[in-house]
């Protein structure tokens, strides 16, 4: 699975106004800039945002974008599927029904596996808790994403191969 641009710069507007505090208030000329988002495609996705309940849009001259709650009530989970839709790793698990080997298919229970621990691991990260970190290099979610070494002296290594 690979994000869509568009869920990844949800996910850096979300990380932004987080770190502003929920009802304040930010210009999207200023999240645009600060996030690195195309200024155009930010008025896109504030939309999606918007439907979801996840940030308020103002209008006018004095206008913006807001959150509508708190960061520790909005999970990456909540807005990346926002963008992308329930997450889904293969066509089986999307729809079983076009699949005629899923409910004897080894590979199905895992595929649905994988979705499950994905969507849980990206449901336990509020956007408190990234707000708070200053770099992506040390957050809690790089160490839980982070893939196990495959060298010599990784003693799983026998293991996967």
């Amino acid at each position: 699975m690979r994000l869509t641009r568009a869920a990844e710069y949800a996910i850096r507007c979300m990380l932004y106004l987080s770190r502003q505090g929920e009802g304040v208030l930010a210009s999207r000329q200023e999240i645009a800039r600060q996030a690195d988002i195309p200024a155009h495609f930010l008025a896109k996705i504030a939309q999606d945002l918007a439907k979801a309940g996840l940030i308020e849009i103002r209008q006018g001259a004095r206008g913006g974008f807001a959150l509508s709650r708190p960061p520790s009530s909005i999970s990456l989970l909540e807005v990346v599927e926002t963008m992308i839709g329930e997450i889904q790793l293969n066509d089986c698990i999307a729809r079983p029904s076009g699949c005629k080997a899923s409910y004897n298919c080894a590979v199905h229970r895992v595929w649905w596996k994988a979705r499950e621990q994905l969507r849980a691991t990206l449901r336990q990260v509020s956007f408190e808790q990234l707000a708070t970190e200053t770099t992506c290099l040390t957050s809690p979610l790089e160490v839980l994403l982070e893939p196990k070494s495959l060298d010599r002296t990784d003693p799983l290594r026998n293991e996967v191969q």
